[in-house]
C-alpha cells in the first residue's frame, strides 16, 4: 500500500508549538503518529512532500528523523522550503535512518512504483512571487524536476510513476511549467503539499488533469492522518 502526507513541521529539538497557527495543530505529532500506526504497515511505503522539520541542521533534523523512522513503512522524502536543515540530499543522505529516501531531483524504485521530486518554488501568478529574486529560483526547479522525471522514465518500465512537488502546480487553477513537465512525461500522481489556509485548499487542484492525479498532501488538510496515494491502478 502506498500512503501520503506532507508538512509534518516537527520541532523535537527546539519545540515550536504549531497551535500558534490555530487550534486544529494542538498535539499534532502525537495525533499524526496514532494514524499512522491505526493505518500503515511496515511493508507499506509513505511519502512525504517536504516540510519535515523546522530544525536548522541536520544534527538536529536527527531527532525529528527518528520520530519518523520510528513509524512503520519506508518513507519516500522530499525536501519543503522550510526544511533548511537540508542543504543538498548528498552529504546527508548517509545520516539517514534505514527506513527513509531523500529524494532531490532524482528518481527511486519503490517497488511496484517509482518515486521522484523536487521541492519547486512559487511560480509566477502566485501571491508574493518576485521576479527579482523568485523566477531564478523557479527556473532551477524545473530543470531539477525534468531531471527528476527522466530518471524515472529510465528505471520506471511499465509501472506508474509517483512525483513530489512541495509547491503548488497550479496557481488558480492555472497550470505551472511542473504541470507541463508531468504532462510531457505522463506522470501518473503528483503530490504536493505547502498550503494551510482553508481557502487555498478551496481553490487547489486536486482532479485528474490530461492523465495525472493531483492530490493535495499537507497535514492539516488531511486531518493529521495519511491517505493513501490516488491514482494508482491497485
Amino acid at each position: 500500500m502506498i500512503w501520503t502526507i506532507s508538512d509534518l513541521h516537527l520541532s523535537g529539538v527546539n519545540p515550536k508549538p504549531m497551535d500558534i497557527f490555530g487550534s486544529r495543530w494542538r498535539n499534532h505529532p502525537e495525533r499524526i503518529a496514532a494514524a499512522w500506526r491505526r493505518a500503515i504497515k511496515p511493508t507499506d511505503s509513505v511519502c512525504i512532500a517536504g516540510d519535515i522539520s523546522w530544525a536548522m541542521h541536520i544534527d538536529d533534523a536527527i531527532v525529528d528523523l527518528g520520530w519518523i523512522d520510528a513509524l512503520p513503512g519506508h518513507k519516500y522524502c522530499i525536501k519543503g522550503n522550510h526544511d533548511y536543515w537540508w542543504d543538498r540530499a548528498g552529504p546527508i543522505r548517509a545520516r539517514m535512518p534505514a527506513s527513509i529516501t531523500l529524494i532531490e531531483g532524482d528518481a527511486v524504485d519503490a517497488g511496484n512504483i517509482v518515486v521522484c521530486g523536487s521541492r519547486g518554488w512559487s511560480a509566477p501568478g502566485m501571491p508574493g512571487f518576485d521576479p527579482v529574486t523568485d523566477q531564478r529560483i523557479y527556473a532551477r526547479e524545473v530543470l531539477r524536476l525534468e531531471r527528476s522525471l527522466q530518471a524515472a522514465k529510465k528505471i520506471a518500465g511499465t509501472r506508474p510513476i509517483v512525483a513530489m512537488l512541495h509547491f503548488p502546480p497550479f496557481i488558480d487553477k492555472k497550470p505551472t511549467e511542473f504541470v507541463r513537465l508531468f504532462e510531457q512525461y505522463q506522470i501518473t500522481t503528483c503530490l504536493y503539499g505547502h498550503l494551510h489556509r482553508n481557502e487555498d485548499w478551496n481553490n487547489a487542484t486536486q482532479a485528474v488533469v490530461n492523465g495525472t492525479t493531483y492530490q493535495l498532501t499537507a497535514c492539516d488538510y488531511l486531518d493529521f492522518t495519511p491517505v493513501a496515494v490516488r491514482g494508482l491502478p491497485f
